[in-house]
């Protein structure tokens, strides 16, 4: 690739960018300064993006990338619209890159370039989104076990579920204890339990939550304990963590061994062959 093709490409982002400015700036006079520092500067690049999508004739996304980014936790308040918006820059970030080193690749590269780099950028934000509810999943799962048990002993002692789910939050540290809090926050506001158990159903990715909402709907229905079914879901919870922790164990060992195979091996051949050398000179 010449300079001349880099410097085409980095022109070409820099005037799409220019052109997103310039089209929300009308729009970003008013309340919206004060959100700017509030907000960060990717967020407010973020917010000039789904403005200039929604010009272009953007809708809002269907239900499933709102529950999609729920999952993920919401990262920088984006909405729906942001992430579409992000996911159109992207492609057009990808298109100019490609149509500047289309003319530089040799043989068909460039063909492959110009259509795999466009759908590389839209797809780069579901690729982030994925990655953090992953991630988000494994950390509610590792506090599962525990939330369910203190959450056991403050319904046996006689609370409501709200206040139950309240003071476990508030005696538990990480992102389940998070949600809990947010989930009893909305339901001491005034907001319907279905409505609040759903909401975290949708912002905890991890296995066990749906299992827990279920019960309490259940108990709450029917009138039945809700110890038992807590205890139950504790003592599930912690033989899944056994078994991953038991996956993680064995996938472990061949990488060991790959180590042991690659570096250790070598070096004490390279030892043993050292002392020999010395010893027979």
């Amino acid at each position: 690739m010449t300079a001349a093709a880099l410097l085409a490409g980095l022109a070409g982002i820099c005037a799409a960018a220019a052109i997103v400015e310039l089209l929300a700036a009308p729009r970003t006079a008013g309340a919206d300064r004060g959100a700017l520092p509030r907000r960060g500067r990717l967020a407010a690049m973020t917010v000039l993006a789904a403005r200039v999508a929604g010009r272009a004739g953007m809708r809002t996304p269907p239900a499933a990338l709102r529950a999609r980014l729920a999952a993920a936790g919401t990262p920088l308040n984006l909405t729906p619209a942001d992430v579409m918006a992000l996911k159109a820059a992207g492609a057009v970030g990808g298109l100019l890159p490609a149509v500047a080193m289309m003319g530089t690749l040799p043989g068909r590269l460039g063909l492959v370039a110009l259509l795999c780099a466009p759908a590389a950028g839209f797809l780069a934000p579901d690729v982030v989104l994925a990655r953090r509810t992953r991630a988000r999943a494994a950390r509610m799962s590792h506090e599962l076990a525990d939330v369910l048990d203190l959450l056991r002993v403050a319904i046996q002692a006689g609370l409501p579920v709200g206040r139950a789910l309240s003071e476990v939050a508030r005696r538990c540290n990480g992102l389940l204890a998070g949600e809990l809090r947010a989930a009893a926050t909305r339901l001491g506001l005034g907001a319907r339990r279905e409505q609040a158990l759903a909401e975290l159903v949708e912002r905890c990715p991890a296995e066990g939550v749906a299992t827990l909402v279920a019960a309490i709907a259940r108990a709450e229905r029917h009138g039945v304990p809700l110890a038992p079914a807590l205890e139950a879901l504790a003592a599930e919870a912690r033989a899944a963590q056994a078994r991953r922790l038991r996956d993680d164990a064995a996938r472990a060992a061949p990488k060991i061994q790959l180590v042991v195979a690659l570096v250790l091996v070598p070096a004490v051949m390279l030892l043993v062959a050292a002392v020999l050398v010395q010893a027979l000179g």
